[in-house]
Order: C-alpha cells, then structure tokens, then sequence
C-alpha cells in the first residue's frame, strides 16, 4: 500500500540579514549553498515590524499578530501608568506561539533561540529560550535538556560587551557559539522526523551590528572576518540541505534588514531642545529622571514617542482636548527634523492607529518612525547633543529582510507578520482566527 508522506516544516531564521546583501554576494560566487538552496524555490523582500527591532518582529512572526495583542513592544519598555523601565519576555507575551498551537494539535515540535521564548513553554517536543535567558539552566524546555546541551559546549550568546571592550573579539566567540549552537541543533533534528522545527541564528544581527560598516569600508580584517563567519552559515545550510528530506519544506527567514550606520540619533535630546521634555536634574540618565510636570512627549528606543496624557500616564499633564493637536505637531517636526549638517533623519511618522489594534492597544506609542537609513533612532535620557557614535557600525531596516521557501511560489509585498500563515498552509492546518496575517503562497 502507498502512503503519502505527511508535509513537515523547517524553518532558519537569520536575525536582520538583508535579502540585497544574499544576492549580492551570490552573484559574486561566495555562498554556493545559498545559491543551490534558493534555486528551488521562490525568494521575496519582506518588510519587518514597527519598530523593527528583534524581539517585535519575532515575537510577531511566532504569533502571527500586531504588538497590540501580542504585548511586546520593544526590547525595553514601561511599566503602564508609570515612569519605570523593564526588559519584556515571554512571561510578558499574551498571544500564544505557532509552536503551542501545533503542539496542542498532535505536532511534534523543535525550536531552539528564537528571541523572547524566555522562559520556555511547555510544547509537544523541545524548546531552548534565546538570548532574554539569564543563562541555560531554567531556559529549555523539558528542564533536563538544559544540562545535555551544556555537556555539548551549548551557549545561550555571545557576551557583547567583549565585543564593544574588544573588536578582535567578536570573530571567535560568534564562530565558538555558532558552532556549538549548530551541532546541537542538528543532533536534535536528526533524533524524529520532526512536524515543525525551527533554528534562530542571532549570530548574524551581532555580527552586523558590530562589523557592518567595516566590512562596506573593506576593513583589512573585519570585513575578512565578516565573510567567514557568513562563509560558515552558507556551509551549515549545505549541510542542512543533505540531511532534510523531500517532505520537507524550507524556509529561510530574516526578521529585519541591516545597513551601515551613519550616526546615532538622539531623540529625546529633540524633544528637550523643542520643549517637550525636561529633566528633574542635569544628571539625567533615565525615563525615572524625566519631569512629569514639565514633560509633555517622551521617547523610548527605538524612536517610539508616548504623549504624556492625563490619566493614562501617572502624573500625565497633557488633556485629551490637547491631545491631537500636539501629536500633529510633533508629527510635523519630527517629519522635518535634519542633523547637525542639515540631513533628514526621519523618512515616515506613523501614528499609533496605522500599526496597532488589540486589546493592549492602550499601552501602545502615540508615534512610531521609521528613519532614514543610516540614522538610527534612540531613546537615550540626558545626552547633550543631538548625534553621536559609538562602536556599533550596523543598525537595522524596516524594509530589505528575506523570505524563502523551498518548492513553492511566493506573492510580493509581505511581513514577517505572513509568515505563520506560511506554516499552517503547508502543514494543512487550519490558522487560528485571530492572525493579522496571510498567505504568501500563490502554488
């Protein structure tokens, strides 16, 4: 009797690496693997999230909803009603995952990195939490599986802070993680012919940050640096094209592009010089250290402004009378706002309506930009001038990241947020009602 193979899912995402950059150097001959890979099926630019930073466009991706009910904001965020900071994780996240969706359904699952999956839930397979995991222990899913993988070398990430003391660095902790994180990857995936697995690589987005802008300039050995270690991911592939099978379908993802970084823009510094903000101090250094009752606009990274109102904010002063004039307005000069030599810095203002819907709508920015490439948008308390650089050469794009899938054939003009509907298609199940997203799929 013949049987028909049940479809399965492997997906690889690349944190921010950028489609121009893949084809780029494919053409130049340096990623066979990408090459063989991507001949066999469709290969689109998808844009990212708003703002696009890691841990939204993730946590989008993994549940297929706007940040309006999924809760994840940015990589830190306020404590509603106050003037306090935290780093948000999954514990935070109220939207469920592809992968417990799948789980609940009889599928057996493999996700292993993805940003904010700390801690882990419980899911019909194995879960290891990304780079938010305070370290290994407590952050996989059974709890056991934790010490096999450090019996293996398994690291949650790099230390970035070597990175910024040192630049030398950075090469050989990202190959030392990168290396162990494939190889226990791959020993995973090879235990069961799993029904959905997934592999993050934040090697790549600490890469890009760090050594973007030296390898563009062609830096005598960090742009070689760059290339190997990209070298390396073009290798893994290869080998993740030997060992999947004809049922199942690849997708290789990227939640964000990547470009060089010209300078850093201050944001909240702007908003001091135009009047919308003040310090209790000259020492500032913190949301905490901001003004209530001079402060009519905040800013928080990366470049989401929150209108201080009247009950919605702890010691609000703007009234809702007030309230639409003053976001135009700020939405006008922040649209014509140029640095030091007269360049702009902001390609789009979003308001908070155009991107959000969802039950935690309440809590979301008044405005979101979308910069200039080459300016990227902080929210950083108490700087003194307007730009500034530091040691990070890279920063991320809205437009520009990747989707491939193996076998099929792929619509234009998508988001990281279409991807799960990607999934569920080819798994023949039926999305969850809720899902802000759609199907690429047009064969």
């Amino acid at each position: 009797m013949w049987f028909k193979k049940k479809p399965r899912v492997l997906v690889i995402g690349l944190d921010g690496t950028p489609l121009s950059f893949v084809k780029a150097r494919m053409e130049e001959g340096l990623l066979p693997s990408f090459k063989k890979i991507f001949s066999r099926g469709s290969l689109v630019e998808i844009t990212s999230t708003h703002p696009f930073v890691s841990c939204v466009a993730w946590s989008t991706y993994m549940t297929g909803k706007n940040a309006a009910k999924h809760n994840i904001f940015g990589f830190i965020d306020r404590k509603p009603g106050t003037y306090s900071i935290y780093i948000p994780n999954g514990s935070n996240m109220t939207a469920k995952t592809l992968w417990e969706t799948l789980s609940e359904r009889g599928k057996s699952v493999l996700v292993m990195n993805v940003p904010v999956t700390y801690p882990p839930r419980k899911v019909k397979g194995y879960l290891v939490s990304g780079f938010l995991a305070p370290k290994l222990e407590g952050a996989t899913y059974p709890a056991d599986l934790a010490g096999k993988l450090k019996a293996r070398g398994y690291e949650l990430d790099i230390d970035p802070w070597r990175a910024r003391e040192n630049l030398d660095n950075l090469y050989p902790d990202l190959m030392r993680v990168f290396e162990a994180r494939t190889r226990a990857f791959l020993d995973l995936y090879k235990q069961k012919k799993w029904d959905f697995a997934q592999l993050h690589v934040m090697e790549t987005d600490r890469l890009y940050h760090f050594m973007w802008g030296h390898m563009e300039d062609g830096h005598p050995k960090y742009a070689g640096e760059f290339m190997k270690v990209f070298k390396a991911i073009d290798e893994f592939l290869g080998t993740i094209e030997e060992t999947v099978g004809d049922d199942v379908t690849v997708i290789i993802m990227s939640d964000h592009g990547f470009c060089n970084l010209k300078k850093e823009i201050y944001l909240n510094r702007f908003l001091e010089e135009a009047g919308y903000l003040a310090y209790k101090s000259d020492e500032a250094k913190s949301l905490g250290d901001v003004d209530p009752a001079r402060t009519k606009v905040f800013c928080m990274d990366p470049g989401r402004f929150y209108i201080n109102l009247k009950g919605r904010e702890a010691e609000g002063i703007v009234t809702k009378e007030e309230y639409g004039a003053l976001r135009d307005e700020l939405a006008g000069s922040l649209a014509d706002l140029k640095d030091e030599e007269g360049n702009k810095v902001i390609k789009d203002v979003l308001a908070r309506e155009d991107i959000y819907s969802g039950p935690h709508f309440d809590v979301a920015p008044d405005l979101v930009i979308n910069p200039v490439d080459g300016y990227d948008p902080k929210g950083a308390f108490g700087k003194k001038t307007l730009s500034g650089k530091g040691p990070i050469v890279g920063m991320h794009t809205y437009h520009n990241a990747m989707l491939y899938v193996s076998g099929r054939n792929l619509a234009e003009g998508g988001s990281v947020m279409d991807v799960p509907m990607i999934v569920y298609d080819i798994l023949g199940e039926r999305p969850p009602d809720d899902l802000d997203g759609r199907s690429l799929l047009t064969s």
